[in-house]
């Protein structure tokens, strides 16, 4: 598969296309009307911080108990599910007079259904282009994202301004109800990848599984760390410029957008598969500058030429997939996007932690400079598994397509 339009010509691709669009966009709108809700009330760039990146938090308790669930649930069902209560509890934070701790308890509780909800979104994907085709679709996806971002952003500024955070936050649950609805009408039933009920011992034994190779292990690490910590910085746009952090976030998506399209597809394979460290440093540096306390437009720029380098989360999923047995597809996404997404929350905690006591714009600084130590710190380790293993060569021998059988029963 070598072009976007056999993409769209690819039966179920659209229909799921368009409801990530949807929830995207949603969570999009929700999460600057949740904290701009959250830093009115507060007035703590901690806990904004953590109302918009803290549910991500939980996810690794989800990627410890609940992961198995990615390959043994009906992929349309829950999706379209996961779809319908994200916007029954985004609905129900709108509710006036409701408590922040109520708040950041539905937000921990939707985190947990989210856990497993990127493993089952992911490895559907998978059966509906193949592999060979999951690199061109995730990077239509990111794309889908970054623009579902800028707008989401620049329309949720706007819709925040002109009526309120709470009558913002009941647009955004409309858009996660179209979302399941598009789900639910649009995608074909399957049988969930593999049989068996799920478990927290199957979830640890398939996560030790996926761990048992140093090369997924470094992968792994690197798609959770830097970018997490990058992410941190990002967590702190509202607290570095309240009344203009949609631009800096609708920035930011821009240049994630620039890179994907470069990373997924202009970018030659046997190029592309040598840039993933140099985009995670470029993810990171612009920030260094935050330090110097830039103007709005300056920082947007900054933000924008960072976020080009989130295309390196692409080239490490891409050897990332080739390294994963099929039965194991939903589970090892679902991994990496429950770590992803818990170490975004961390960061974003930390962050607003350093921002407590420093200025934002120094706590950026510092993220950054962290993001790179452990990028310079992980680079070796990976370039020695490359030499050792070439792209295409499997660590171990996957089941047949298809109905997957258990292969870890108790």
């Amino acid at each position: 598969m070598r072009s976007y339009s056999e993409l769209f010509r690819t039966r179920e691709f659209t229909p799921l296309f368009l409801s990530s669009c949807f929830r995207t966009t949603a969570s999009t709108v929700s999460g600057l009307a949740l904290g701009t809700l959250v830093y009115r009330a507060t007035g703590s760039p901690l806990l904004t911080a953590l109302s918009m990146f803290g549910p991500s938090l939980v996810q690794v308790i989800g990627a410890a108990t609940l992961l198995s669930a990615a390959d043994r649930l009906p992929p349309r069902a829950t999706v379209a599910g996961i779809a319908f209560l994200f916007g029954l509890g985004t609905a129900a934070m709108a509710i006036p007079g409701l408590p922040v701790a109520a708040v950041f308890a539905l937000l921990l509780l939707l985190g947990l259904v989210q856990s497993f909800g990127g493993g089952v979104l992911w490895g559907l994907l998978t059966e509906i282009l193949a592999k060979e085709g999951y690199l061109l679709g995730r990077s239509v996806f990111n794309m889908m994202s970054g623009i579902a971002q800028i707008a989401g952003y620049a329309t949720g500024g706007v819709l925040v301004a002109l009526l309120s955070p709470r009558a913002t936050l009941l647009l955004a649950a409309g858009l996660y109800l179209a979302a399941a609805l598009t789900a639910g009408l649009g995608l074909t039933p399957r049988a969930p990848r593999a049989v068996g009920r799920p478990s927290v011992a199957r979830t640890w034994r398939a996560n030790a599984r996926l761990f048992s190779s140093p090369e997924r292990r470094t992968l792994y690490l690197l798609l959770w760390v830097p970018n997490g910590l990058v992410v941190g910085c990002e967590s702190l746009y509202v607290a570095y410029a309240p009344s203009r952090a949609g631009v800096l976030f609708a920035f930011a998506a821009l240049g994630m957008f620039a890179g994907d399209v470069t990373t997924g597809r202009l970018l030659p394979p046997r190029i592309r598969a040598r840039l993933g460290i140099p985009f995670l440093l470029l993810l990171a540096t612009p920030y260094l500058f935050f330090f110097l306390r830039p103007g709005v437009a300056v920082a947007a720029a900054l933000a924008a030429l960072a976020s080009a380098g989130f295309g390196a989360s692409l080239i490490q999923q891409e050897r990332l997939v080739a390294l994963i047995p099929d039965e194991l597809s939903g589970h090892a996404l679902g991994l990496h996007t429950a770590g992803m997404v818990t170490m975004q929350g961390v960061s974003a905690a930390l962050a607003g932690g350093i921002a407590q006591l420093v200025a934002p714009a120094t706590a950026m600084t510092v993220m950054a400079a962290a993001s790179i130590a452990v990028t310079l710190a992980l680079a070796p380790a990976l370039f020695r598994r490359r030499a050792a293993s070439p792209v295409g060569q499997r660590t171990e021998p996957s089941a047949p397509r298809g109905r997957q059988s258990e292969v870890n029963s108790p």
